[in-house]
């Protein structure tokens, strides 16, 4: 079957190793046939500075965290990535359940050091040198964010209502958030299981939805917002492929998303005029029990792995289907 895309409308704190020079000590004598007096004066040299303890090492590692201290976000990482959804408290209004990506170009742990600088007045928002967050989601999916689709209608949840985390600070994070909100077609609730191993591009999601409290096969459709089409799209049913590029400050950042070939209804490029409203969305339905499994993710180039929009193309095409 054929796809075709469619429109609508330390320092390791460098130890000074100061060399410890050993005290020289300085003798006079004053040996002569008439000497009476032997004098002998030496010098002990002050101690040296204690050396410094390094640093501990940053940790490479998959983590994630409910944040409190900043409107109850929910981040979560590995060493390539880094992701957050808004929780109860944010201050974001309408449907606010997309995914914000967090641009990171160091493998160390990035999440705790952010929260505690923003607190101390440094913005995450600007590039301190490990990397920052331009990523603007606002009401859209951002990265792989999902909604249920109804006669070509997004219908997204808002923020998270509660959070258990499953596995962290090793080689895989793993939480679910659970949502629920109103549609058409009645109450919508979902259970969504993240997971991020280390060494990885795109997160994993399992999910289970209900309608009105029982299981129920639904319409989903999992999208990645263009930035009010800034972004430049690409889709491929074949493969279960959607992907986006574009450029945030002049370096190149590429989003996508991989849904198993043989789930995929269609693929929609959606422009719109209402802000944070244009996306490309992968065409879905959950099985008779409500689940729906799926792939996101994103590359950046100042990270220095993947630096073009072919070689993310072909990342995703390599994991296409599993």
């Amino acid at each position: 079957m054929r796809f075709k895309v469619k429109t609508l409308s330390v320092l390791s704190i460098c130890l000074f190793l100061f060399g410890l020079s050993a005290c020289d000590r300085q003798q006079e004598a004053a040996t002569t046939d008439e000497a009476v007096n032997e004098t002998a004066a030496a010098e002990t040299a002050p101690a040296p500075p204690a050396a410094k303890e390094p640093e501990a090492e940053l940790d490479v590692m998959a983590y994630g965290r409910f944040v409190p201290e900043r409107e109850d976000d929910f981040t979560w990482e590995n060493d390539k990535v880094a992701f957050r959804i808004y929780g109860p408290s944010s201050n974001g209004k309408g449907q606010v359940s997309g995914v914000d990506a967090w641009l990171k170009k160091v493998p160390y742990s990035i999440i705790d050091k952010w929260y505690a600088e923003h607190q101390e007045g440094i913005s995450y928002h600007e590039d301190q040198g490990e990397g920052y967050d331009p990523f603007h989601v606002g009401d859209s999916r951002g990265v792989g964010g999902t909604a249920v689709w109804i006669d070509g209608v997004a219908w997204p949840a808002g923020k998270y209502e509660s959070y258990e985390v499953l596995e962290s600070g090793g080689d895989v994070v793993s939480f679910t958030v659970t949502y629920s909100w109103d549609t058409p077609l009645g109450q919508v609730a979902e259970s969504k299981t993240i997971t991020l191993k280390l060494g990885d591009q795109l997160y994993r999601v399992n999910s289970v939805f209900t309608l009105d409290g029982e299981p129920a096969e639904l319409p989903i459709a999992i999208g990645l917002t263009t930035h009010d089409e800034k972004a430049q799209v690409s889709g491929n049913g074949e493969l279960g492929r959607i992907s986006t590029s574009e450029a945030i400050d002049e370096i190149g950042i590429w989003t996508g998303a991989l849904l198993n070939p043989s789930r995929v209804i269609d693929v929609v490029h959606a422009p719109s005029e209402e802000k944070d409203a244009s996306h490309i969305w992968l065409l879905t339905n959950t099985t008779e029990s409500g689940e729906l499994g799926y792939r996101a993710g994103f590359a950046w180039e100042a990270a220095d792995e993947i630096t073009s929009c072919d070689a993310w193309t072909e990342y995703l095409d390599s994991g296409a289907g599993h």
